[in-house]
């Protein structure tokens, strides 16, 4: 039997950190948007894992939409983004919460929250479980984030190599031997 965890070089958040940094960014989502009815809009399929366990946090009111898109070609981005699968929810006056498994590049999310600015939401921010900087080719900054991650091949936890690893319950460095 093959074993993910084999694949593993180095676990870099586990379970436990990933929960109390997200009853944290909850807390004060939970502050921020009491009385209000925002639209989640978690960013597939990477951000599944991440949004459901933030979503059973929040206390208020909100719908959940999903939003499919991508700039990326293999493990690498083309600077294209292109949106797969659309929200059915009209944004108009209402605010709108993105949840994304990592932030990368920016362009993906940057290119997100102008196309519902440009559909009047209220307002628009991006929560992201991870942030990782050294890669930022756009000017693009997570209004919250769980942690600061180094530029290495990372999964578990919603992110994937070739659509596997996503369901390890923490997030990892990914041998280099695995995906060289």
């Amino acid at each position: 039997m093959i074993r993910m965890n084999n694949d593993i070089e180095k676990v870099l958040f586990s379970q436990e950190q990933l929960n109390s940094r997200m009853d944290e960014m909850a807390a004060r989502l939970n502050e921020k948007y009491a009385g209000e009815e925002p639209i989640v809009i978690p960013v597939l399929n990477g951000a599944m894992i991440f949004a459901s366990d933030m979503i059973k946090r929040l206390t208020f009111k909100l719908t959940i939409d999903p939003i499919k898109a991508s700039s990326y070609a293999g493990t690498s981005s083309t600077g294209n983004v292109k949106i797969t699968q659309d929200i059915k929810s009209d944004v108009q006056g209402r605010p709108v919460i993105f949840m994304e498994d990592i932030i990368d590049t920016g362009r993906t999310l940057q290119a997100l929250t102008k196309v519902m600015a440009g559909r009047s939401a209220k307002s628009v921010e991006v929560i992201a479980m991870l942030d990782k900087p050294e890669t930022r080719v756009v000017d693009f900054h997570a209004d919250d984030y769980g942690f600061k991650a180094p530029n290495e091949f990372l999964v578990g936890y919603g992110l994937d190599y070739n659509g596997l690893y996503r369901n390890l319950p923490f997030v990892g460095v990914l041998k280099q031997r695995v995906y060289a």
